[in-house]
């Protein structure tokens, strides 16, 4: 594991560095299946289209389906098919990123294979990673995958207009996650309705101006 790892380490420096030189932020998304990943990109697509030049890399172990819903765009998409495999590595990138006309890009996005755990440990070449859980998976997610949670630059909380309806402690959520990284900015959001992107989508405007401008 420890050379697997090493050797994902540095062809993750290779990806990070040549970002660099093209001033494009690479956005490291993870989260269970069906949190609202893609939906995510949806809404970012549809605000912050006009403001930034955005690309998607699509993890999935099969099929192209979350691609094909973000073709109406008309950005750059590339799906990356794991086969089985849990995670996307900093050699999946790699190979794909001359796909993408990096010149005419500011910031990559890619949404990882829906997982807590191994996403976590691979970094990517990612400017940041941020995590993404909704209330429909129970509020002990920081304290079961804290790993994530203190890599994470920023934590979603998705689908808030379902509250009501589930057994959701946000409270418990909020201590646990203060816990494992008190520092981390949480955003309390529905892609549904709406509530709370504006927040979120003023910060990642904020981060990407910081990372282009370092």
């Amino acid at each position: 594991m420890k050379n697997i790892l090493d050797r994902n380490q540095d062809k993750a420096d290779e990806v990070r560095k040549l970002l660099r030189e093209k001033n494009v932020v690479m956005v490291n998304l993870i989260s269970s299946p069906g949190a609202g990943k893609t939906t995510l990109l949806e809404r970012i697509c549809e605000n912050l289209g006009n403001k930034m030049k955005i690309g998607i890399i699509e993890g999935d172990i099969t099929t192209d389906r979350d691609g094909q819903r973000l073709k109406k765009y008309n950005i750059p998409i590339v799906v990356i098919n794991t086969e089985g495999g849990c995670h996307l590595d900093s050699h999946s990138i790699s190979k794909v990123l001359d796909l993408f006309d990096l010149n005419a890009l500011d910031v990559l996005f890619v949404e990882n294979v829906g997982n807590l755990i191994c996403p976590a440990h691979f970094d990517l070449g990612e400017s940041f990673k941020v995590a993404m859980v909704s209330t429909a998976e129970g509020d002990d997610k920081p304290e079961k995958y804290p790993m994530l949670f203190r890599e994470a630059k920023a934590v979603l909380l998705n689908k808030t207009d379902l509250i009501p309806y589930t057994n959701f402690n946000l409270s418990n959520f909020k201590k646990d996650l203060i816990k494992i990284n008190a520092q981390i900015p949480l955003f309390e959001i529905s892609c549904t309705s709406g509530d709370g992107l504006r927040e979120w989508f003023e910060w990642l405007s904020e981060q990407l101006d910081i990372f282009i401008k370092i």
